[in-house]
């Protein structure tokens, strides 16, 4: 389906929980976020209907996000639900990887297509201190479980921050040479906790480009310019929301755990969804398609949305 810029819409970014057994800085509260009701979430069902509805309405792709979707109650159940859905061509998840060494394998036969796993550092020092309660070789064992488990061209989302980990750029592109891996810079944006983080700390994911001449652009994969090293068998993707604007391109929408379809990660305006079915629900989503924002306003100031990245769905 075509929003109102006449762009192709055929992608939903569903949270299906705004918890995470990680405390990240940049994206949730030290003290962490008050468990909601049961009742104050999308259930398992709803998010099936949901996801039909999306799919009538052109969706081909939908990625699993959270908070951490792997502890939801329920995750492989809705995994094999959604991956029944006909018209749905391809099933992500986003995961922190620590639940992948007991999951990976479950996810692979639930029907889960591929996975990117969010890894800002490989020092476990520094990792401890940016998650507040993770680990980071639980990550590297996830990793592994991954690749055992049949997940190919794993994707690694970098989140780049300057003053901590911007010094680690060169250490994260020598994976891609010795695994066939995408590592993903990924601009830090001023939203939620880090919404008034000093300017030094949003560093441009053209500073990748800058400090490594060898690299070669291979063209573009959804959102992200992608390049490689030469012989290398992984991959570079830069994703640049602040320094180049990708909007025009943007294919996506998204649905809050608790059931507010969001045209835009950035924006204030939501459309609940939950209560509606049939045609009703179809027509709520086709409406909020047509209302997509036809850019975000980060250039000029911090993200318009009140919710924290754990309540989206980064």
């Amino acid at each position: 389906m075509l929003d109102g810029c006449g762009r192709t819409i055929d992608y939903l970014r569903l949270s299906v929980t705004d918890l995470c057994n990680y405390r990240c800085r940049y994206c949730m509260p030290e003290e962490g976020v008050c468990k909601r009701a049961h009742q104050d979430i999308l259930s398992v069902e709803e998010i099936e209907e949901i996801s039909r509805a999306a799919v009538a309405c052109g969706v081909k792709k939908i990625r699993l996000t959270g908070g951490e979707p792997l502890v939801r109650r329920g995750i492989l159940e809705l995994c094999r639900r959604l991956r029944a859905i006909s018209g749905l061509e391809e099933l992500c998840l986003t995961t922190n990887g620590s639940l992948l060494p007991e999951l990976a394998r479950p996810l692979r036969e639930a029907g889960v297509d591929r996975l990117n796993i969010s890894l800002d550092t490989l020092r476990p020092g520094r990792f401890a201190q940016m998650t507040r309660l993770g680990q980071l070789s639980q990550v590297w064992q996830g990793i592994q479980a991954a690749e055992n488990a049949g997940f190919q061209h794993l994707k690694l989302d970098t989140v780049l921050i300057g003053g901590f980990n911007d010094d680690e750029t060169d250490d994260f592109l020598v994976l891609t040479q010795e695994h066939p891996w995408e590592v993903r810079f990924i601009e830090l944006m001023p939203m939620g906790p880090c919404a008034s983080w000093d300017k030094s700390c949003f560093v441009s994911a053209d500073s990748i480009l800058q400090r490594n001449s060898a690299l070669q652009q291979i063209g573009s994969s959804g959102v992200a310019r992608r390049y490689r090293l030469p012989g290398a068998p992984g991959t570079v993707g830069l994703i640049s929301p602040m320094s180049h604007d990708f909007c025009g391109e943007c294919r996506r929408i998204r649905v809050t755990a608790d059931g507010k379809l969001k045209g835009c990660l950035h924006s204030r305006e939501e459309i609940d969804l939950r209560g509606l079915h049939g045609w009703r629900l179809e027509n709520a989503i086709r409406q909020g398609i047509l209302q997509k924002p036809q850019r975000h306003h980060l250039a000029e100031r911090p993200s318009d949305t009140p919710r924290n990245m754990n309540q989206i769905g980064g």
